[in-house]
């Protein structure tokens, strides 16, 4: 999985000519105002960088003839005016928000180019002090602070100078926008509103109402819809940035209400708003919001390969570090608790308290803790629990509401759960139940009132009443928004639920299967899935590799006795077992074999149609079944064929739950709770 896969990203390098971006130092006016037209009045950020690079160079290379003469002149004119040319483009290198030339080099070259403008100007005038406000806020922003920038909104304040007072008080935001600083950002936003009017230019209006949004919405204020509605009337369509803005908010809103379908496809065409925009953001906030969606589908394992990928890519912010943690869940969730593991040591370095209070820092606690329980990491769990405690009436929402987990108070209750304080989590998931029906998020309402469930069998018994309750109403409430819940507990303290009707088991009779568990039952029709369920559910608490259970689906249908003998005994009601690694390398060497033989055969007979099937079986079965289980000693990449194979039997199994779930739903929820997909796949009866 590429990079991009996880949405377009459009970011020009400083030196593209795009659009109007010519190279002629006479139209160095006309490529800033080109410039600050589609910053200002139209979002376009990749045109408005491209212009004022442009610009920036034209600007330079008239001012540098002009140093070279003596009392000559150019379209520039001296001194004065093609420093303000010069200044004028180097701000608008910075675009709209903080760090936006996320690669170091070109981070670099903005930061010389702004300087070199500013050593050419009066230090008093008001492009002078634009320059210091963006480089201020520049640097504060890549080390989480925001003192430097506030020093910046008093002068100023003091100067009373609009524009760079707006300019200062959004940069100043941007810095303060982690869980310690929301009484600070409600008054950057009001000023910045009411500064609008002072600036006469309707993009700081814009600014202030997005600001004013964002804010309520990390304050988990019920008004944040309102102010949503009046920043959308505000753009009507005409700024591409903050357009996109509020459509990474609307599939935050759609997760919330539980649309999961319609919150992935709503990320698609955000992230394409987003490229149309040129927002650095696009990739990092396309990987959020399909990491939230797979998280509540139970499906995070899916992810694993794309997160390892983008970890380490220059789309992301230097303070983000949300999506570190977000492979460390997926990896424990698909059963690899080395790489959970390793990553979580990678992310806590030696304290997590050393991780900075960014907009992403709930969400990457969030994911940290869920992980910590999965594995059953105490220590972690405690010194998150340590670190969120101060935040529990917040909600984790990301970045500019582009994402929302419901609020800090779950994973309170997950990290006292995962320490053995059954009476805590108890006290926190009550009141992590209550807060995510306050903010109307139905996926992290059920999820919370699951880990409820567990709490309360933990302090009261597995057969407590309020423990069962809990645990089949978040059951009944998953399935009606096709959600999965994650497993019960991985830790050798876990409670488990009694189940005296024992494990579910899977019978076939002919073209159908008849899945039944608990006094429950669902027929429905063949397929591959079906199969692959069958054996997880003869095999219980068994972890069974993906590539062992494409080949026993490969082979079971075949002509082979084994195969045969498979299917005949599923007809009679008998439980199919897996094919094991060992027992599938016979198989294809064998079935290779046969067909090598009839290859042979019929080349000799001048059969050349049936010595082309049986060649293209064979090469079928050696590219896709063979080297998948390793046979003659081959090993292959996890991105190549164990990549695959998660991939396909993992879609593969949950297409059968869907089926399942169709014929019953509380059937089809169960098993979807029991049955983990993966590199390694398994069905854990509660």
């Amino acid at each position: 999985m590429t990079i991009t896969s996880w949405g377009p990203e459009r970011c020009a390098p400083l030196d593209d000519d795009q659009g109007e971006a010519g190279e002629d130092a006479a139209d160095v006016a006309g490529l800033l105002r080109a410039g600050e037209r589609a910053l200002l009045d139209d979002g376009d950020l990749g045109a408005s960088r491209a212009n004022f690079a442009a610009a920036y160079r034209a600007a330079d290379l008239a001012l540098g003839r002009d140093d070279a003469s003596e009392g000559g002149s150019d379209a520039l004119g001296r001194g004065t005016a093609g420093a303000e040319a010069l200044g004028r483009a180097a701000l608008g290198l910075g675009g709209l928000w903080a760090h936006e030339r996320r690669g170091a080099a070109e981070s670099a070259l903005v930061r010389v180019r702004q300087r070199d403008a500013l050593r050419r100007l009066d230090p008093r005038s008001p492009m002078a002090l634009r320059l210091r406000i963006r480089l201020a806020g520049e640097e504060d922003y890549r080390s989480g602070g925001h003192a430097a920038i506030l020093d910046l909104v008093g002068e100023a304040r003091r100067a009373s100078d609009p524009v760079a007072l707006a300019e200062a008080l959004h940069l100043a935001h941007l810095c303060a926008l982690g869980p310690d600083d929301g009484p600070l950002r409600h008054r950057l936003a009001q000023e910045l509103t009411d500064q609008a009017a002072g600036t006469g230019r309707r993009f700081d209006l814009l600014l202030g109402l997005l600001w004013q949004t964002v804010d309520l919405f990390l304050a988990g204020h019920p008004h944040a819809y309102r102010r949503l509605a009046e920043l959308r009337a505000a753009i009507g369509g005409g700024h591409l940035a903050f357009g996109y803005a509020v459509s990474a908010m609307e599939v935050m809103l759609a997760v919330r209400t539980g649309r999961l379908d319609r919150a992935e496809a709503l990320s698609k065409e955000s992230a394409r708003l987003g490229a149309a925009a040129g927002d650095v953001n696009t990739v990092g906030w396309r990987a959020g919001q399909l990491g939230v969606v797979r998280w509540y589908q139970g499906r995070s394992a899916e992810l694993v390969g794309g997160l390892s990928e983008l970890i380490d890519s220059a789309a992301l912010s230097l303070i983000d570090n949300a999506p570190v943690a977000g492979l460390a869940l997926a990896a424990a969730t698909a059963g690899d608790t080395r790489l959970a593991t390793g990553t979580l040591a990678r992310l806590c370095g030696r304290d997590l308290g050393d991780l900075p209070r960014s907009s992403s820092w709930l969400m990457a606690l969030y994911c940290v803790v869920e992980t910590a329980h999965l594995l059953g990491d105490r220590e972690t769990a405690a010194r998150v629990y340590e670190l969120l405690s101060p935040y529990a009436h917040l909600p984790v929402v990301a970045s500019r509401g582009a994402i929302c987990l419901g609020t800090v108070q779950h994973s309170l209750g997950v990290a006292a759960l995962t320490l053995d304080d059954a009476d805590g989590a108890v006290r926190h998931l009550r009141e992590a139940v209550r807060g995510n029906l306050a903010l109307g998020h139905w996926p992290a309402t059920v999820l919370s009132r699951w880990r409820l469930g567990q709490a309360l069998a933990r302090r009261d018994g597995p057969d407590a009443e309020p423990a069962a309750r809990e645990l089949a109403l978040a059951e009944s409430e998953a399935a009606q928004l096709g959600m999965k819940l994650p497993p019960m507990e991985r830790t050798a303290t876990a409670p488990r639920r009694e189940r005296r009707s024992g494990p579910a088991r899977c019978e076939r009779h002919g073209r159908l299967w008849r899945v039944v568990s608990g006094g429950r039952e669902a027929v429905v029709e063949d397929g591959v899935g079906l199969r692959y369920l069958a054996i997880l559910l003869a095999n219980p608490n068994a972890d069974i590799p993906a590539v062992e259970l494409a080949a026993s689906a490969a082979i079971t249908p075949a002509t082979s006795g084994e195969g045969l003998q498979a299917r005949e005994s599923a007809r009679h009601g008998e439980s199919v077992q897996p094919v094991l690694d060992e027992r599938a390398k016979r198989e294809y060497k064998r079935r290779l074999a046969d067909l090598q033989d009839a290859i042979d055969a019929a080349e000799d007979a001048g059969d050349a149609s049936r010595a082309a099937a049986a060649t293209a079986e064979r090469d079928w079965l050696v590219s896709e079944l063979a080297a998948s289980a390793g046979l003659a000693g081959r090993t292959r990449r996890f991105a190549d064929a164990d990549e695959r194979a998660r991939v396909s039997v993992g879609k593969a199994i949950r297409r059968a739950l869907d089926r399942i779930s169709a014929a019953d739903a509380v059937l089809g929820a169960e098993l979807g709770t029991a049955i983990h997909t993966g590199r390694r796949c398994c069905y854990r009866p509660t």
